[in-house]
This record gives C-alpha cells, sequence and structure tokens, in this order.
C-alpha cells in the first residue's frame, strides 16, 4: 500500500467531461426538472440562469484555489489550511455526507430507466426500483476500483453518447411547438423574477443540486496533467456546458407540458418529453438510455469525490489513517471505495421503505443542496481570504478571485439558511443531522496543519 495516487491520469480534456458527468444534464434533467416546473412555474427557465450566477462564482473560487494549492481533498484542505480544521473538517464531512446521501439520489433513476426497456409501469415499484439501482452502484464501484484510467475512458465514451442524444431532445421538441403548437406559447417571461408565492427558496435549492457535481475536478487535481492549471479549471468550463442544456430542456417542457403536468413526470422526465416530442417508443428509449449513461457517469464521479475527501482526509490523519492509503497497483483508495459501497447499500434498503420514487428525490436532493450550499460557501470565502492582497497589484483578479466567490459564498449561505425553515421534518433531520453525526469523528491529533500563513499572503 501507498499514499499517492496517480499523477498525470487526467488531461484537461478529460477533466471538463468529468465536471460535465458530475453536474450530468441527463440525470438532473431527468430527477430534477419535473420538480423544478412545479415549483417555480413557467419562470424556471429563468431560475436556471439567474442561480447559476453564484454557481459560476464558487466555479471561479475553485479554479483559483486549485491553481495554488490542487489537492484530492479540495474544500477539505482549502478551509483546513485557511481557516483551521474544525472548518476543515466541517467542509469535508458535509461533502462525505451529500455524497452519501446521492448514492440512493443518483441510484434511484438508473432503476426507474432500466425498468423502463422493460415495462414502465414497473418503474413506480419502489422496492424493485431501488434494488436495481443498487445493484447498478455495486458495478460502478467495481470499475472504480480498478483505476482512475479506465474510470476516465469509460466517463469520455458514456458523457459523448449522452450529450449527443440530449441534443436530438430539445431540438425535436422545438420542431413539434412548431408544427402542431406549443402548450405555454415562448414568452420572455419565462426568464423573468416573478416566483410563485413562497418558492424562492425552494427553487434556488433546486438549482443548486442542478449544477452541484462539477467539483469533482477539483478533488482530482493531483491526478490532472499540469495539476496547478487543470485542478478545478475542468470544472468551470462545464458549468457552462451544463447551463445551456439544463436551459434548454427546461424551455423544451413548456413547450410541450403544462405545468401541471410536467411536474408529474418525475420519475423521467426526459422519456416522457422525447415520446411527446414525435420521437415514438424508439426515440424514449434512447432519451432513457441517455439517463442510464448520465446516471452512471454522476455516480462515478460522486463516489469519486467520497473516496478523495476521505482520503485526503485519512492522509492527514483528520479521519483514520486506514482510509489515507492507496492500492499499489490501481493507485486508488481502495478502502474509501468499500466504505461507500457498503453507505450506498444501507441507505438504498432504506430507501426502499419510502412510498414513492418520486419522494425519495425530492426529500433526498433538497437534503443534499443543503450540503453543498455550506461547503461550496466555505471554498468561496477560503478563495477570498486567499486572493485578498491582490486589490492594489491586480484590480482585476481581485474581482474575480475576492469579490466574486465572496457574493457567491453569501448568497449560498443565505439560501441555506433561509430554506432550512421551509423543510419539512425529515429533510431537516438528513440535511442538518447528516452535519451533527460529523461530530464524534472529528479528531484533532495527526493533522497536518501546513504553512497557512505563506499561503494566505502569497503573491497573487
Amino acid at each position: 500500500m501507498t499514499a499517492s495516487l496517480r499523477q498525470g491520469a487526467l488531461s484537461l480534456t478529460e477533466s471538463v467531461v468529468m465536471g460535465v458527468a458530475g453536474s450530468a444534464p441527463g440525470f438532473s434533467i431527468a430527477v430534477a426538472l419535473a420538480s423544478l416546473i412545479g415549483t417555480a412555474g413557467l419562470v424556471a427557465p429563468g431560475a436556471l440562469i439567474i442561480f447559476a450566477v453564484p454557481m459560476i462564482g464558487i466555479a471561479v473560487a475553485y479554479k483559483g484555489l486549485g491553481a495554488r494549492m490542487p489537492n484530492a481533498g479540495a474544500g477539505y484542505e482549502w478551509a483546513s489550511r485557511l481557516f483551521g480544521k474544525p472548518f476543515g473538517f466541517a467542509s469535508g464531512w458535509a461533502l462525505l455526507v451529500a455524497s452519501a446521501v446521492f448514492t440512493v439520489t443518483g441510484s434511484a433513476p438508473l432503476g426507474t430507466a432500466t425498468l423502463s426497456f422493460f415495462d414502465p409501469n414497473l418503474a413506480q415499484n419502489v422496492i424493485l426500483n431501488t434494488a436495481v439501482g443498487a445493484a447498478w452502484l455495486l458495478i460502478i464501484g467495481v470499475v472504480l476500483m480498478v483505476g482512475i484510467g479506465l474510470t476516465s475512458k469509460v466517463q469520455m465514451i458514456m458523457s459523448g453518447l449522452e450529450i449527443a442524444i440530449l441534443t436530438v431532445v430539445p431540438i425535436a421538441a422545438v420542431v413539434h411547438a412548431i408544427r402542431h403548437g406549443a402548450v405555454n406559447p415562448p414568452s420572455w417571461q419565462w426568464f423573468g423574477i416573478h416566483y410563485p408565492p413562497g418558492t424562492f427558496a425552494s427553487t434556488a435549492l433546486l438549482v443548486v443540486f442542478f449544477y452541484w457535481g462539477w467539483d469533482v475536478t477539483a478533488n482530482l487535481g493531483e491526478e490532472t496533467t499540469s495539476k496547478h492549471e487543470g485542478a478545478g479549471t475542468g470544472g468551470f468550463f462545464s458549468v457552462f456546458v451544463t447551463a445551456a442544456y439544463f436551459v434548454a430542456f427546461a424551455v423544451a417542457a413548456l413547450l410541450l407540458f403544462s405545468v401541471k403536468d410536467a411536474q408529474n413526470f418525475s420519475d423521467n422526465l426526459i422519456y416522457h418529453m422525447a415520446s411527446e416530442a414525435g420521437l415514438g417508443r424508439g426515440g424514449a428509449l434512447a432519451a432513457s438510455f441517455a439517463v442510464i449513461l448520465s446516471s452512471v457517469a454522476t455516480l462515478e464521479t460522486q463516489l469519486l469525490q467520497f473516496s478523495r475527501t476521505l482520503f485526503a482526509m485519512g492522509r492527514d490523519g483528520s479521519m483514520p489513517r486506514v482510509f489515507g492509503i492507496v492500492n499499489e497497483r490501481t493507485r486508488t483508495p481502495i478502502n474509501t471505495m468499500y466504505l461507500v459501497l457498503a453507505l450506498g447499500a444501507v441507505l438504498t434498503f432504506l430507501a426502499s421503505f419510502m412510498p414513492s420514487v418520486g419522494l425519495i428525490l425530492a426529500n433526498s436532493a433538497k437534503a443534499i443542496a443543503l450540503q453543498v450550499c455550506f461547503y461550496y460557501g466555505l471554498a468561496g470565502l477560503a478563495c477570498a481570504w486567499l486572493y485578498r492582497d491582490s486589490r492594489r497589484a491586480q484590480p482585476g483578479l481581485f474581482l474575480a478571485y475576492v469579490v466574486y466567490p465572496l457574493f457567491s459564498a453569501v448568497s449560498l449561505f443565505v439560501i441555506a439558511v433561509y430554506s432550512f425553515s421551509t423543510f419539512d421534518s425529515l429533510t431537516r433531520i438528513v440535511g442538518v443531522g447528516g452535519l451533527l453525526l460529523g461530530l464524534p469523528f472529528f479528531r484533532r491529533r495527526g493533522y497536518r496543519n501546513g504553512n497557512v500563513s505563506a499561503l494566505a499572503h502569497a503573491d497573487a
């Protein structure tokens, strides 16, 4: 066993693909777009643009932090070095909780899309759905254990096919609307800010969930070619790619369905969109195949984030050091993979007792978004602090790496605090209870502090 990951295993192009796979256009649209339309109504396309603004600010922060401190722990490492171990541990733990919960959120659509190939009615069977999703989770885990090289090649193929299929669906929807008329006539008001009363917080959290995942590129910084330039850069570019697809599908969905009908297709909206757009059963199944590819891709990236973050915490002694070693042959932190797969199996089993797949997705998405707002916000603050002395020497850099990330961080914290009051009891327990569960694991001994002062005052 060793404590070194495989350096130079990913190119910048592969990093961008990883970022797109992390945000997972097909998965996010299939899982969350119906809920977003049901929440925001006709202004759903605008919400995806407006709330992308702070998300891009955090992507800028990750790019700036990755350039100075490429590390498998990413947000955990940055907050630890700049603000102290308690903040770093909290950031890392929030990501671990979000990724663990996502093993359920990500595997459920896999079960739904797979069962749709045989009988769409089977997709509503919660037990069967979660069982198929759990089987996919184990298969993905085995691929990841083989090594990052194979994982990257698989991602390139899957993401290419996914994007090709997804491109067809909104185009077909527009053509169908031109020929047969749109259910909702297109309007610039779709891009406004007139949210239905009481829906602002839920809308913001859902959009955070949409975009979450691109930051896996920072966790793979140690394994990326030219790691100081590449760590986090792929994630920055991937945000723009996924934003374009999210907005296109939101518009296409409103052209095809009423708000009421769209929100009822929470099991797999893309399948129903392809069918309604005139692509037939074959096109609908192709859309389901894209959801499968996207779900596999985003599950892979989340398992990678979990394993690399826990690896970095174990390597520092912040978590048990058994997690801080990697397999000599595959150069992967295999002990962390065993843990996340075990957690995924347990959480998937518990989810099988939920009354519906839609409820599983809705509750877990909000709980995950709360964790994401927290650790993304800390990263934004860390970037602003790290580059704070650039104001006089490089004003442009100061605006990019201090002002914008700081604005984004504050925005996400406000969204998280305000949204918490709108949660039901179960979502509050998962969202906040997951953070509190980290307290017994907090370890002060054996931690590598690093040169905080030198980093904080490095030349911009």
